[in-house]
C-alpha cells in the first residue's frame, strides 16, 4: 500500500478515514489542511503532490448543503465539479490513482428497484447534479479512477442526521419525521474501512461502485431505531415529505445494489442497524 493522501481531511468522512487508519496502523497517511488541499487551486494542489508524491488519492471534499445548493449552484458546481475535474487532473500529472466519493443523489430514485452503477444518472437537484457532472469530468480524464456513491452518512463526527435526532431527542417530547423518503444509512467508519480494503486489494479494479450499509428504511424507521438504540423516549409521527417541503427535492427510493463492490473486492458489508448500534455506542463514549 503506498502513500495516501485525504483531501477533505476535516470533514465527517475524513475524520472517520483518520480514526479507521489508526485502528489498522495505516502511517504512510497524509491529512493537509484545507487550505494546502484547497481543490479549487490547482497550483497549490501540484505543490502538494510533488511535496507529497501520493500513490493513493481519497477525495472526501464536496458540498453537500443539499438545500442550500440550490441558491448557491457557483459554489456547489465549483467544488462539487470543478474541484473533483482539478484533482483528477493533478493525479493524472501524478500518476496517482483517485478514490472519489459521489452521492445517491445523482439518480432520480422514482422507482422501488435497487439502483446499479450502469443505471441512468438522473438528478433532480442541484447537488445531485454536481455530484454528477464531478463525476462525468473525472472518468473523462483520468482513467486510473475510482468513484464511490454512498448514502446517508453518519458517524461521531460533524453534523449529521444521528447526532441530530440526539439532540433533538434529548430536548423535546415528539417529532414529526418524513416516512415516505426510503434509502439506506451508511455509517462512515465502515465506508472509510471499505475504501482502506480497496486500496489494499492487490490489483484494483476502476470505474464507480455503489456503498452503503445492508437493509433497507425511511426516514421516520431509522429515527425510530436511534431513539430505541439510545433508550431516548420520542414519540416519532410519520409525516409525508410533502407535509415538510425543502428547497431541493429529494429521490423518494434511493436504495443501491451493492453486489459489484461486494463481489469485485470480496467487502462484507454490515447491516445497517448493527453500525448504528456501534456508532451510538461511540457518541456516547465520546459525551461520556
Amino acid at each position: 500500500m503506498g502513500k495516501i493522501l485525504i483531501i477533505g481531511a476535516a470533514g465527517q468522512l475524513g475524520q472517520c478515514i483518520k480514526t479507521v487508519a489508526q485502528r489498522r496502523s495505516i502511517t504512510d497517511i497524509v491529512f493537509p489542511s484545507e487550505q494546502d488541499g484547497n481543490i479549487l487551486n490547482i497550483a497549490l494542489l501540484n505543490e502538494l503532490f510533488v511535496e507529497e508524491q501520493p500513490e493513493y488519492v481519497i477525495n472526501c471534499a464536496a458540498y453537500t448543503a443539499v438545500d442550500k445548493a440550490e441558491d448557491d449552484v457557483e459554489l456547489a458546481k465549483a467544488i462539487n465539479e470543478t474541484g473533483a475535474e482539478n484533482l483528477a487532473e493533478v493525479c493524472k500529472n501524478n500518476n496517482a490513482t483517485l478514490i472519489h466519493i459521489s452521492t445517491d443523489f445523482v439518480f432520480e430514485g422514482n422507482t422501488v428497484k435497487l439502483l446499479k452503477e450502469d443505471d441512468e444518472a438522473k438528478p433532480i437537484n442541484v447537488y445531485g447534479q454536481t455530484k454528477l457532472d464531478g463525476e462525468l469530468a473525472i472518468a473523462k480524464l483520468l482513467a486510473a479512477h475510482v468513484i464511490i456513491r454512498t448514502s446517508w452518512l453518519y458517524s461521531e463526527y460533524a453534523n449529521n442526521f444521528v447526532k441530530t435526532m440526539l439532540k433533538l431527542g434529548a430536548d423535546r417530547d415528539e417529532l414529526n419525521i418524513i416516512a415516505d423518503q426510503v434509502g439506506t444509512p451508511t455509517y462512515a467508519i465502515d465506508l472509510a474501512n471499505a475504501i482502506f480494503d480497496i486500496i489494499g486489494s492487490n490489483n484494483i479494479t476502476y470505474g464507480t461502485f455503489h456503498y452503503s450499509n445492508e437493509g433497507v428504511t425511511s426516514w421516520f424507521d431509522f429515527a425510530k431505531t436511534i431513539f430505541e438504540i439510545s433508550e431516548t423516549t420520542v414519540k416519532v409521527n410519520p409525516i409525508p415529505g410533502s407535509a415538510y417541503p425543502t428547497r431541493a427535492i429529494r429521490p423518494s427510493f434511493s436504495v443501491m445494489d451493492k453486489s459489484k463492490i461486494k463481489t469485485t473486492f470480496n467487502i462484507e458489508i454490515p447491516y445497517w442497524r448493527d453500525s448504528l448500534v456501534e456508532c451510538i455506542s461511540r457518541i456516547k463514549g465520546l459525551e461520556g
